[in-house]
């Protein structure tokens, strides 16, 4: 996959940060500017747990796809995908089922530019990358099933993402994205709750020259799951679901899996 140089030097700016690297930041990676690690500084300065809600949301992200390969799930599609970071869902994902199929998705220059590493897949499955807005849910899943079979179940992936939405926007996407999955489809879900703490660190974020993310309400996240069957745990803070760890420690993200009719 190739990028147009001047096109792309004319969408990504080193002087403003970007979500996709301000995240990549909170996680460690090397993939960011220094206006980049201004804004996760001064948003971890308003609230400091969330270069830990950034970990906690990838760990989750890891033991869902590996929990749904287990089960037999052979497609994934990873909507609002990020900058490419280890255990990354083809990753995961294909060290149980190494055919497995995985639709990557996002809008963002800098990850189009990285999307090779996301392409690098086990030989016996499959990896794409599909260039859209995550709200444009037709656009996304046609494209995506040039690589995915719709007649098979498919887990789709919205983690960390619903702020990018406005209210109610984020429940009527998810939901669209279901209807368009076969029975037997998933859901893994999760985002931040809104709390006196992580209002403080939307503000910060919002100081940046991005666009908001906004924090969201519980039943903003489980209305996404209306008329679906949740799994074992159920709806809680993410380290809680199915933990590889005695004893977490609750963040203020919380996710779901759940299962199509």
């Amino acid at each position: 996959m190739t990028v147009d140089d001047a096109e792309f030097r004319r969408k990504v700016r080193a002087d403003v940060p970007h979500s996709a690297r301000v995240w990549n930041a909170w996680l460690g990676g090397k993939d960011n500017y220094a206006v980049d690690r201004e804004l996760a500084d001064a948003v971890t300065a308003a609230y400091p747990q969330t270069a830990a809600v950034a970990q906690a949301s990838r760990a989750f992200q890891a033991r869902a796809v590996r929990h749904l390969a287990g089960l037999g799930v052979r497609q994934f599609l990873d909507v609002g995908t990020g900058l490419p970071v280890e255990n990354s869902t083809h990753e995961v994902a294909q060290a149980v089922v190494p055919d497995a199929r995985i639709v990557y998705v996002d809008n963002d220059p800098i990850v189009l530019i990285h999307a090779a590493a996301l392409l690098a897949g086990a030989p016996e499955g499959r990896t794409a990358y599909v260039d859209a807005d995550l709200a444009h849910v037709d656009a996304v899943v046609d494209e995506a099933a040039k690589t995915l079979d719709l007649t098979e179940p498919v887990a789709v992936l919205l983690l960390s993402t619903l702020g990018h939405l406005t209210p109610p926007d984020g429940i009527r996407v998810v939901q669209q994205y279901m209807a368009r999955m076969p029975s037997g489809s998933f859901l893994v879900l999760c985002d931040t709750v809104k709390t006196p703490q992580t209002l403080a660190a939307q503000e910060a974020y919002d100081s940046g020259e991005n666009p908001p993310y906004l924090v969201r309400e519980p039943e903003e996240i489980t209305g996404c799951a209306e008329g679906l069957e949740l799994l074992e745990p159920g709806f809680v803070s993410i380290p809680f679901w199915r933990p590889d760890e005695e004893d977490p420690a609750p963040v203020d993200q919380w996710g779901l899996v759940a299962r199509t009719p």
